[in-house]
């Protein structure tokens, strides 16, 4: 039995459609989808699966990744009974990575997701919030930049790391436009500014982190069948006490992605990726080149993988 490791993506990696392949196949993808929209009140199949302005909203796209990811999950154990060296996820997939572990179930997580996405909203409301994806600038480059950047009154920090050369920066949306050129003069091979009204894993979430305790408490329990890591710390937990902790300070605290699979990749043979397209297998073909990774988000892609399993 191959040593693997169990990874789930996170916002941005949403497109109509998600999930429709299992939903036409699997009775599990049915069953789950039907139980979500009666736990959230609104039609998840009609969110995933018909043009709408919500899917772009973060307190829906939130629950929408997460509950493709962990459809994907269930379809897979039904056909694998492979367990994890540990689970991962990348900023909101932190949470699905949580499912997986046994802490939380994947009702209560969607609602727990939704809820901090009502948070995220509320938090930067009228603050003029955004995000931006630096490419071809080093950590401490960009670490340096924004650090000087506060100093003179700007609000940005440094919120995604993904892989070398690819950092996203988070804070004003104002600031981060006015700071484009500054980005390209230092190296930057690309500086753009996403589509986005929140600004992750930045301190303009403070008032979020207060707000989703209280859920994180009530939803998250010790049930932990294997390990999380954090996006925070890059380390390993298994108690509640530590969740509570970490996904807390993971509103405000940079995403150590890159960090997380590097130190981790030689603990395992194999990554799966569990969700929609494969954002994070890509990632890691340039993170970790001898350690593949492979996917489960659709039908074809889960044949794929556990032919590769067997």
């Amino acid at each position: 039995m191959k040593k693997v490791a169990f990874i789930f993506p996170g916002q941005g990696s949403q497109s109509v459609g998600m999930g429709k392949d299992f939903f036409e196949n699997s009775d599990i993808a049915k069953e789950m989808i039907a139980k979500a929209s009666e736990r959230l009140g609104f039609s998840f199949e009609e969110l995933l699966f018909t043009e709408n302005e919500n899917l772009g909203k973060t307190e829906f796209t939130q629950p929408a990744i997460l509950l493709v990811s962990c459809i994907a999950l269930e379809v897979f154990k039904s056909q694998c009974d492979i367990k994890p060296e540990f689970v991962l996820g990348h900023s909101l997939g932190e949470f699905s990575a949580l499912v997986a572990s046994g802490a939380i179930s994947y009702l209560d997580a969607v609602e727990l997701v939704h809820k901090r996405g009502l948070f995220m909203n509320e938090a930067c409301a009228g603050a003029g919030a955004g995000m931006m994806a630096l490419v071809g600038l080093d950590d401490a480059t960009v670490e340096a930049m924004t650090e000087s950047q506060r100093a003179e009154g700007k609000k940005i920090w440094a919120a995604n790391y993904n892989m070398d050369g690819q950092i996203v920066v988070a804070g004003i949306k104002a600031d981060l436009e006015s700071l484009a050129d500054a980005y390209k003069e230092a190296g930057a091979k690309r500086a753009i500014v996403l589509d986005m009204s929140v600004a992750s894993h930045c301190e303009l979430l403070n008032s979020a982190v207060e707000k989703l305790n209280p859920y994180l408490n009530e939803f998250v329990t010790d049930n932990f069948e294997t390990s999380v890591i954090s996006n925070v710390t890059a380390d390993a937990y298994n108690t509640k006490e530590l969740a509570i902790d970490l996904l807390g300070k993971q509103l405000i605290s940079p995403v150590k992605y890159k960090h997380s699979i590097v130190s981790k990749a030689s603990e395992v043979e194999l990554f799966i990726e569990f969700g929609n397209g494969a954002v994070l297998k890509g990632l890691n073909r340039k993170i970790c080149k001898d350690t593949p990774t492979l996917n489960v988000s659709d039908m074809k892609s889960l044949e794929s993988t556990l032919e590769t399993l067997a």
